[in-house]
């Protein structure tokens, strides 16, 4: 029975890295003395040294021990025999490419459907919907295809952002990003704001954290989803 954390940021303003969601990580993963982290979405272009360090250092915090997935010679084994798993923020076309790279896009998505505890934030959460073609990111690499995991019915955008209509900036706001998707793709897309996450345990989906979510369709006006939301009805 899956078991997922999906958040949209690893860090909210003020606060230390994944700082806002240890409680709720320390519950999620109370049967972990130890998870595999995946740092390959690199953000800033930290090395998958350092990416780990800094995920060890906020679990030690709930007495938790962490891995990075590089450290193994054979990445799918380490997905498949890990006690929890944590995919890391960064660049989402960096990450795909390296899951792919890997051969493990397969073994992540069936550990997963399995019940082992998974937690992503930012680009480790877009990967859980349908694809990847909802990220933010740029395009600083190629990989061999957008479609992710499949976890979740939707893409999720990460880090959504609302229109600010007193700033004089003219470039796209992310409403309009998402209807250019919308006028090719059918695929519904959760904008996922700073300091929410969904719930997935089992085929339930639930609008976590401080504030609600947006929920485009094509050719649909948006609506919006407090937290508390039971999203599984969303296909």
């Amino acid at each position: 029975m899956k078991n997922i954390i999906i958040a949209s940021t690893s860090t909210v303003h003020g606060s230390d890295y994944l700082e806002y969601l240890l409680p709720e990580l320390k519950i999620h993963f109370a049967n972990c003395k130890t998870i595999l982290f995946i740092p390959y979405a690199r953000p800033s272009g930290i090395s998958h040294e350092q990416y780990t360090a800094k995920a060890a250092l906020a679990f030690a915090k709930i007495n938790i021990a962490v891995q990075g997935i590089h450290e193994f010679d054979d990445a799918a084994s380490a997905v498949e025999s890990a006690e929890g798993i944590f995919t890391g923020g960064g660049n989402t076309f960096v990450l795909v490419a390296e899951l792919y790279k890997n051969n493990i896009m397969n073994a992540l998505e069936a550990s997963i459907k399995k019940g082992t505890p998974y937690l992503g934030t930012s680009a480790g959460s877009v990967i859980c919907g349908l694809t990847m073609q909802t990220t933010n990111d740029m395009p600083i690499v190629y990989p061999p295809s957008f479609k992710t995991l499949g976890i979740l019915p939707f893409d999720l955008n990460a880090h959504f952002l609302d229109a600010d209509l007193q700033s004089k900036h003219m470039g796209e706001t992310r409403d309009t990003r998402i209807k250019e998707f919308h006028a090719y793709n059918t695929i519904p897309v959760l904008g996922l704001r700073e300091g929410s996450w969904l719930k997935v345990d089992g085929d339930q989906i639930i609008v976590k954290g401080e504030f609600s979510a947006r929920l485009f369709k094509q050719n649909q006006i948006a609506e919006e989803l407090k937290t508390g939301t039971d999203i599984s009805y969303i296909k």
